[in-house]
């Protein structure tokens, strides 16, 4: 028998068992689904599940209707027939005495057979209770917010190209083992899918964790690529600040053995291009260390176990205050309250050349061999910034931590400092914080992980928080009340009369053809003033216009919608001038 005619007979076997199930608890109202059947079953014969059966029949009937093969067919009614008498199942029951079934196993009886009958009506479920939104952490957006994306895109993919990125794609999904111990405390806001019987797997995180099993996967040891792409963090999520639990990043890294802080200075470079494009007001790149920060929490006495745990705590000074920080080290993370003074003594300190050369003559820095790597490896990096000219971004900031695991090197972060949402508005007027749009370092070992001989890669990149972005963008649009164009269409095709419907599709076809972005109304005899109301509220900047005179004299008339001139075109020179058109509207 097939899996479809198994199921159905196993179905039936369930009805027939709820059935005297039902029965035998006494003063109870059978269920209305059952008043049909059980009125049957006392009427009929005492092989009440025979052939004869009228319901049993009606539903093996509307089985088959439902695709069953005729051996599936035969197969059914075998085993209908020979089910069983159910006042036989009943009487047997007394006689053995046996307890009567549970409340909770005729309640689970119920719920099949509910579940039947909604398989053989084919009812749709019910959608009272239903509650219709997005899931919390999530939304909808509007052609208008997608065009503002695009344009966001578009710049970001442009610097990406323009530093000779190439892009690639990885899963949605990676092995759960592959995620799991790589992000420190925040392992806990990875989604985990249900098993399926298979691989246990999650939503990926980031998109650095699934771009290190991909170089050790494919033995890559050099690349240089961006990859954007939404990532899933069962975080608290915060809508009117770009905190969501789905997301878009947008990464840039490179990947190989090169020179100290080249590629890391360029990655800075990168985030200081698309943050100046996009004119998102004052911002500021932090830049720090890891080897620094490891020996800055030994030379304040921080045992090496809890260097990690440390380094989470001290990355929420982006987000609260030091007391808050301080108070988590000592009463959660259980650090004596003298090693979290020293350290709040370091992280409240930001300069440039002039720290460094004071962290240098520090004795409890000096004493650490971490420590001065990583002040030599901040010297170099402001000298390439510098060359690059983008100091006035940059400050070398020691509370940056950067709480993800798998970071060996430098650290960075893009910080607006606050943005005006009215052009014309003063400095300091309706300033709003939005915390970090990008960050990054780099991250030499996560390679090797994957790898089964360990063989490590360098790696180093940046993440564009591209949600808080788009937040401002957003909120600046909405603030300017800037029109914003959702297509990009270039011409529209007017008829000034009836029946013209043929010759504008003969008008359409000759545009589409010669790549111009055209429409048209989806009407025979569309009215002129809806056709032009129609380009003015999509901002479509010309329009054809054609009459019966201009189909005789072949020749069309173009209007510019903005500025309402018009001009006669012979029609074999149509699509010249329009393009010309065109090219001086850009």
């Amino acid at each position: 028998m097939s899996d479809k005619s198994s199921l159905l007979v196993k179905e039936f076997k369930s009805l027939r068992q709820y059935v005297w199930l039902a029965k035998l608890k006494r003063g109870k109202q059978l269920p209305s689904i059952l008043v049909t059947s059980w009125n049957s079953v006392n009427s009929a014969s005492n092989s009440v599940f025979s052939l004869k059966n009228r319901f049993n029949m009606e539903i093996v009937k509307e089985q088959i209707s439902r695709g069953l093969s005729v051996e599936d067919e035969k197969s059914v009614i075998e085993e209908v027939a020979c089910s069983g008498d159910i006042h036989k199942s009943i009487r047997m029951t007394r006689k053995s005495k046996k307890a009567v079934p549970q409340s909770d196993q005729i309640k689970e009886e119920v719920d099949k057979l509910l579940a039947l009958k909604c398989q053989i009506k084919g009812d749709a479920p019910s959608t009272k209770n239903f509650v219709l939104k997005c899931p919390k952490g999530t939304k909808d957006y509007t052609p208008i917010q997608m065009a503002i994306r695009e344009s966001v895109f578009n710049t970001i993919v442009a610097t990406f190209k323009r530093h000779g990125a190439e892009t690639i794609d990885t899963p949605v999904f990676e092995l759960k083992e592959t995620l799991t111990g790589k992000y420190g405390e925040d392992s806990k806001l990875i989604y985990d899918l249900k098993d399926q019987g298979g691989e246990l797997l999650s939503l990926r995180y980031d998109l650095t964790v699934p771009f290190a099993r991909y170089l050790a996967m494919n033995k890559v040891s050099n690349i240089k690529r961006y990859h954007i792409a939404k990532v899933y963090r069962r975080d608290n999520p915060a809508m009117t600040r770009g905190r969501f639990r789905e997301f878009y990043q947008c990464d840039f890294d490179i990947a190989g053995q090169y020179d100290p802080m080249i590629p890391d200075a360029e990655c800075i470079k990168i985030v200081t291009e698309i943050l100046s494009k996009l004119e998102l007001g004052d911002f500021v790149i932090k830049v720090n260390h890891r080897k620094l920060l490891d020996g800055m929490f030994a030379a304040c006495g921080v045992p090496d176990e809890k260097f990690r745990t440390i380094c989470s705590s001290v990355d929420k000074l982006d987000k609260t205050f030091w007391e808050d920080v301080r108070t988590e080290m000592i009463e959660e993370k259980k650090l004596d309250p003298e090693v979290a003074d020293k350290i709040g003594i370091y992280v409240k300190l930001q300069g440039g050349q002039d720290l460094i050369e004071k962290l240098l003559e520090d004795e409890a820095i000096k004493s650490q061999k971490a420590a001065v790597e990583g002040l030599q490896d901040i010297s170099l990096l402001l000298k390439y910034c510098k060359l690059f000219g983008i100091s006035d971004h940059v400050s070398f900031d020691l509370s940056l931590a950067r709480g993800l695991d798998y970071y060996t090197g430098v650290i960075y972060e893009g910080v607006l400092k606050g943005f005006t949402h009215d052009p014309n508005a003063k400095k300091g007027d309706e300033s709003v914080s939005v915390g970090s749009v990008a960050g990054g370092g780099r991250y030499d070992g996560l390679v090797g992980i994957f790898d089964p001989k360990g063989r490590k890669v360098p790696c180093v990149g940046v993440s564009i928080g591209i949600e808080r972005v788009f937040a401002i963008m957003e909120a600046r649009a909405i603030a300017a009340k800037t029109k914003i164009r959702t297509t990009e269409t270039e011409v529209y095709v007017v008829s000034a009369q009836k029946g013209l419907l043929e010759e504008r599709l003969k008008l359409c076809r000759e545009l589409w053809d010669a790549n111009i972005k055209t429409e048209q109304a989806y009407k025979a005899n569309p009215k002129p003033l809806n056709q032009f109301q129609y380009c003015e509220t999509s901002g479509i900047p010309l329009a054809v216009i054609i009459g019966q005179s201009e189909i005789e004299n072949q020749y069309v008339k173009l209007s510019n919608t903005i500025t309402r001139d018009e001009k006669n075109i012979p029609r074999d020179q149509m699509i010249a001038e329009i393009k010309s058109e065109l090219e001086k509207m850009t």
